[in-house]
């Protein structure tokens, strides 16, 4: 009896198995049937040009089951397989660069790009030696010009990039002191990642060699942006790529769409048809909404229009360590759910009741239905940054800021009740020699104009060791408060009581009239695609905190001296406090 009750047992468990398989493949095969039933004409699930309910409605009832085949358009379910290249990453955890790198082998079309970042011509199975052909750094005729943005008579952008502090030169350059080596003669071509039939803006002007090569000059502009990485710049004061590539950044045609691992607010990794990255951070907030009073800054909203104008900022400021970063209006269902891969992205997206296509991702923070992300009734805005080059072919540092806050709610940092605490930094490894402190106090004056408490870590390249600038990341949580400004950002430079004199004279000269910060960013934003970027008010608050900052500086040369404070960096023999 007691046999034969355990056959029953196994017999059940057994019809149970092959029932859940049953049903698996089921539900894998229904939303594909309905699709090709109900929406013969294989539009896309939201169309615009319909009421919002039948856009919207429609196309999600039949596509929230399990990501189906292509429409006869191309455009719904799950997308043909996209190259995802590993030339970039924007974060700082290696760890999570997983999502940037490629989710299957490249295809065939993917070779001349990868073979390019390995110095290696297509279909030459042996990479070349860099030292017989000449290298590829940052083009002169770049360096020579006109400045970016409009150069038409009564540009205060254009007036202030002629002046002589935004005229030096860096160094001259040597094989150490450029991020890559790469030779002249690497073909790359462009077209062999496209549609044919997606308009590429500059498509007409490309330049062919007579061999057939693509011209340097035809290299995509994420590529050139890469390439013109050194020791002393992310970019060239006047490199006519940048500005292509921020309108790349704002037109390229989306491919693929991945969420980004890490971090407390959903990020969206988004590859290019030109195998260009960026990163993706909609809009939580609008322009003129404030951070509540009561958050921390640990859990403050991470804005797009920051990020977009925390490049401007740096710009401006000649700092050039903000990779380019611009504003975009997405369509979420052509260029989010029916491009992305992400199955665990996929399913969140659902229609709210004011008939909006919404979605909200996995994250630590407001990834949520309550905090979900909806588009009106499909389009959403949001901040698109270039990726840097990928870890694997360019390894960057990442330090820990001296000056971090305790992300504790009640706790505080050293630095916050040690008066004396800069003397302990300086006698620290890298601040102790070199012009690292004086980095710390660029990136220092930045935050405070912005109002970003979130400085965490920084990086650098690792190529260059200390002797390098350190790259502004993650500037999502600036311009929060355009009514408070934040006094203990300015607490390193209090303490410490250096600055270098060639950003000193750059803040007095955007304090005058002629130059002011705040038109001057005005200026800068207004060619941003989803501009007006900042409310008014947080313009006008930049202007208030640089006068802050100047009687700063000023408090301290009363204190210790204008020699013992100002470090004369536009002096070409000259050496730092630390080195002396």
């Amino acid at each position: 009896m007691k046999m034969i009750l355990v056959r029953r047992f196994r017999v059940l468990i057994l019809m149970v198995f092959l029932l859940a398989c049953a049903l698996h493949i089921v539900l894998d095969l229904l939303p594909k049937l309905e699709r090709r039933a109900e929406r013969p004409s294989g539009e896309p699930g939201c169309s615009c040009a319909q009421p919002a309910a039948e856009a919207a409605a429609p196309g999600w009832a039949q596509a929230r089951g399990r990501p189906g085949e292509p429409s006869a358009a191309g455009d719904a379910g799950w997308p043909n397989k996209h190259t995802l290249r590993i030339l970039q990453d924007f974060s700082s955890d290696p760890a999570s660069n997983l999502t940037s790198h490629s989710l299957e082998k490249l295809p065939p079309a993917a070779e001349p790009a990868e073979r390019a970042s390995k110095g290696q011509e297509p279909g030459d199975p042996r990479p070349r030696d860099p030292a017989h052909k000449p290298l590829l750094r940052d083009p002169g005729p770049w360096r020579s010009a006109p400045p970016p943005g409009p150069s038409r008579e009564g540009s205060l952008l254009a007036r202030l990039f002629e002046h002589p502090l935004y005229r030096g030169a860096i160094p001259p350059l040597t094989e150490d002191d450029v991020l890559f080596n790469v030779n002249s003669d690497i073909r790359f071509n462009p077209k062999a990642a496209e549609n044919p039939d997606w308009p590429r803006e500059g498509a007409e002007g490309e330049e062919l060699l007579p061999t057939g090569e693509v011209a340097l000059d035809s290299y995509p502009n994420w590529l050139k942006f890469h390439i013109g990485i050194n020791r002393y710049e992310l970019y060239s004061r006047h490199n006519p790529a940048i500005e292509a590539l921020l309108q790349d950044l704002g037109s390229q045609k989306i491919t693929s769409v991945a969420m980004k691992s890490g971090g407390t607010q959903l990020k969206l990794i988004m590859t290019f048809q030109n195998y260009g990255q960026a990163l993706f951070k909609p809009m939580k907030q609008t322009r003129e909404q404030e951070t509540p009073p009561d958050f921390f800054y640990f859990s403050d909203y991470e804005r797009h229009n920051a990020e977009i104008a925390a490049f401007h900022l740096d710009r401006i400021l000649d700092f050039r360590r903000v990779p380019p970063v611009a504003g975009r209006m997405v369509n979420m269902t052509k260029e989010i759910r029916d491009v992305t891969r992400d199955k665990k992205l996929w399913r969140t997206f659902f229609v709210s009741p004011a008939n909006n296509i919404c979605f909200y991702g996995e994250c630590s923070y407001y990834c949520s239905t309550e905090h979900a992300l909806c588009g009106r009734p499909d389009q959403i805005e949001g901040s698109l940054a270039a990726f840097l080059p990928d870890l694997s072919l360019a390894k960057r540092k990442t330090w820990r800021n001296p000056w971090r806050r305790s992300y504790h709610k009640r706790k505080k940092a050293e630095w916050e009740v040690d008066p004396d605490y800069c003397e302990e930094v300086k006698q620290t490894p890298p601040y102790d020699s070199g012009h690292r402190i004086l980095d710390i106090m660029d990136m220092t004056i930045f935050d405070f104009l912005m109002g970003n408490m979130d400085r965490h870590h920084y990086e650098t390249f690792e190529k260059f060791g200390n002797e390098t600038f350190i790259i502004h990341l993650d500037n999502g949580r600036g311009f929060g408060k355009y009514a408070h400004d934040e006094l203990s950002i300015l607490v390193p430079l209090q303490q410490c009581c250096r600055v270098r004199k060639s950003t000193y004279l750059r803040l007095q000269l955007l304090a005058k009239d002629e130059y002011k910060l705040s038109l001057l960013m005005a200026e800068s934003l207004q060619r941003d695609r989803v501009a007006p970027v900042l409310f008014r008010l947080h313009l006008e608050a930049l202007d208030r905190r640089l006068r802050i900052v100047l009687q700063a500086v000023r408090d301290c040369v009363e204190r210790d001296g204008l020699r013992g404070v100002v470090e004369d960096d536009l002096d070409p023999g000259h050496r730092t406090s630390t080195e002396r």
